[in-house]
C-alpha cells in the first residue's frame, strides 16, 4: 500500500468504523469522533496513573510526581490540564509562601475511578498470561529474525 492510499485509508477510518458491525455501527460521526477524544484522553498511561493515584483524595502535585514513577515533570503538567479541562480533575491554588497547589478528582473523575481500578486488575490478574505471550511472541520473533538473515 502506497503512501497515498494510507492517507486515503485514515480519512476514512470513521466512515469504515460506523459502517462496521458491532458496538460502533450505532454510533453518529459526531459521537465517535467525541469517544476518540475521550479515550485518547483518559486511556493513556499517565491518565490512568494520576486517577488512580488520586483516588484517596486531594494531592500536591509534587507528591504527585513522586507517587507516579518515570512521569516528567511535562507530562505531569499537561497530563493534569487535560484532565482538568476534560472536568475529571480540579486544581485548587492556596495562597500561602511557599505556594501549594493540590488536585483532586472531580464527580466525574470519580465516576471514572471503578473503571480504572478494573482495568489495573485485570492487568494483575492476567500478568502471568500475559507476560507468557510476551515471551513466546518475542522468541518466535528472534527466530525469524535470524532466518531472514
Amino acid at each position: 500500500m502506497g503512501t497515498k492510499d494510507l492517507r486515503v485509508a485514515r480519512r476514512n477510518v470513521r466512515a469504515n468504523v460506523v459502517r462496521a458491525p458491532g458496538p460502533c455501527a450505532h454510533w453518529s460521526s459526531e459521537d465517535a469522533d467525541f469517544i476518540r477524544e475521550i479515550l485518547d484522553l483518559v486511556g493513556d498511561k499517565w491518565s490512568v496513573l494520576i486517577i488512580g493515584t488520586l483516588a484517596d483524595g486531594p494531592v500536591r502535585y509534587s507528591d504527585l510526581a513522586d507517587a507516579i514513577p518515570g512521569i516528567s515533570q511535562r507530562m505531569l503538567t499537561l497530563t493534569l490540564k487535560q484532565l482538568q479541562r476534560g472536568g475529571i480533575v480540579s486544581r485548587t491554588a492556596y495562597a500561602e509562601v511557599p505556594p501549594r497547589v493540590e488536585y483532586q478528582l472531580t464527580g466525574l473523575g470519580f465516576s471514572l475511578l471503578s473503571t480504572v481500578l478494573a482495568m489495573a486488575s485485570w492487568a494483575t490478574e492476567h500478568q502471568p498470561e500475559i507476560r507468557r505471550h510476551q515471551r513466546d511472541f518475542d522468541a518466535a520473533r528472534a527466530v525469524a529474525t535470524a532466518t531472514d538473515e
